[in-house]
């Protein structure tokens, strides 16, 4: 099942597994230490897919400017099996609808540029290393 919430609308025990979630996969199987919870929570939407096992996929949208889409994961033991085109597709319409024209920004891991462009997302930067991890920077923007 799929779930669209803003931060006061999440118990504290999905914030709990959604947190499990974000570490297990950027602290832990990236073996990359950093302040994973960065304060930016509380003024995101986050949209994340459940099933009986708990959250599978989930992502966050920053509603800061400006807006950007971030923490897009989808658990080690369901991946390959297409919940990351479905996670980015809930998102893009969540864009859709409530940013409008709006240009959204995303900086994502550069293994995935190419998944990310698949949306509609355009490069910005050159590859850069964040925490030891190849990154780039890209945006976008409703035609």
């Amino acid at each position: 099942m799929w779930h669209i919430k803003a931060f006061e609308e999440l118990d504290g025990s999905t914030l709990e597994e959604i947190y499990r979630l974000r570490v297990a996969v950027f602290v832990v199987e990236q073996e990359c230490p950093y302040q994973e919870v960065d304060g930016k929570d509380a003024n995101c939407t986050h949209i994340y897919k459940t099933d009986d096992t708990g959250i599978v996929a989930y992502l966050r949208i920053v509603h800061e400017t400006p807006v950007s889409i971030g923490r897009v994961i989808v658990r080690q033991d369901c991946r390959k099996i297409g919940l990351g085109q479905e996670l980015m597709r809930k998102a893009m319409d969540f864009v859709h609808t409530n940013h409008q024209g709006e240009c959204i920004y995303l900086h994502g891991q550069a293994h995935l540029e190419k998944f990310y462009q698949s949306f509609g997302f355009k490069t910005t930067s050159e590859v850069h290393l964040e925490d030891g991890i190849p990154h780039v920077d890209m945006e976008y923007k409703e035609n």
